[in-house]
């Protein structure tokens, strides 16, 4: 297995440097606001934050693919693919919340390997490496202790991502864990590691969305998968479980099967 800290941990401070800078010009700044087709919104800063990271990448790693949420793919088949999402969490951006961030993950084998949050405004960072190691501002951290789902505390990003009968189950989700909480975006990911929460469940996410928060969960000795609890790759279903231990996941995708 490669070195993951020493050959790519340098490249993603550097890479979250440059998209920091881009984030702050444009942070609280009155920006043009586009709709994409799925009625998602995206702005200048996205753009210009990924085309400078695909740049980036394109030069130090000419071989590895790109996966980006606004430009798209290119050489998916390389054995490592990075993959963006330049903010996640536009509209928090939008509205001047800084709870938005920029993901960088990569990919090695179909598999996330190594991740990155970086929140420009509030100045943390998370990086991890699969079930290895995670950091808060280069400190070491780690997932909260296993509870129990009635004493969990569960965040997802928005309730409107659960639709029809997953609402339902969202609802019973709430009612069953101790403290429900939303509007976090990437952000809750890394509370996750550090352990002020227990528990995100989403759904209707994208591979840019989770490819660089799996590594920094799994290496705070978190769980994250689908909810059936496998492993997240590029067929991604767009159905995420992210706990401090596989049985609290487990627990909590079963009220989305069966209910509570």
């Amino acid at each position: 297995m490669p070195d993951y800290e020493k050959f790519f941990a340098p490249f993603f401070n550097e890479a979250a440097d440059l998209a920091g800078q881009i984030t702050l010009r444009y942070f609280r700044k009155e920006i043009p606001i586009d709709d994409k087709d799925d009625k998602s919104p995206v702005t200048q800063a996205d753009r210009e934050i990924e085309q400078n990271l695909r740049d980036r990448i394109g030069k130090a790693f000419p071989d590895h693919g790109i996966v980006g949420e606004e430009f798209g793919v290119s050489n998916e088949k390389a054995e490592f693919v990075w993959v963006i999402d330049p903010i996640d969490g536009t509209r928090a951006f939008m509205t001047g919340k800084p709870l938005f961030g920029t993901i960088i993950g990569l990919m090695h084998g179909g598999k996330p390997v190594v991740g990155c949050i970086d929140q420009a405004f509030t100045r943390e960072r998370w990086f991890g490496i699969d079930g290895l190691v995670a950091t808060h501002d280069g400190a070491p951290i780690k997932v909260s202790p296993p509870r129990a789902l009635e004493s969990s505390r569960l965040y997802t990003g928005s309730p409107d991502m659960f639709r029809g009968e997953n609402f339902e189950s969202y609802l019973d989700l709430c009612r069953t864990v101790k403290w429900p909480q939303y509007g976090c975006d990437c952000y809750a990911y890394g509370l996750l590691a550090m352990g002020w929460t227990d528990l995100v469940v989403e759904q209707h996410l994208k591979i840019y969305d989770v490819a660089g928060v799996i590594p920094i969960i799994t290496g705070a000795g978190g769980f994250a998968g689908d909810w059936d609890l496998n492993p997240i790759g590029f067929d991604f279903s767009g159905e995420m479980v992210a706990a401090s231990s596989k049985g609290l996941a487990a627990q909590a995708a079963q009220i989305f099967k069966d209910g509570v």
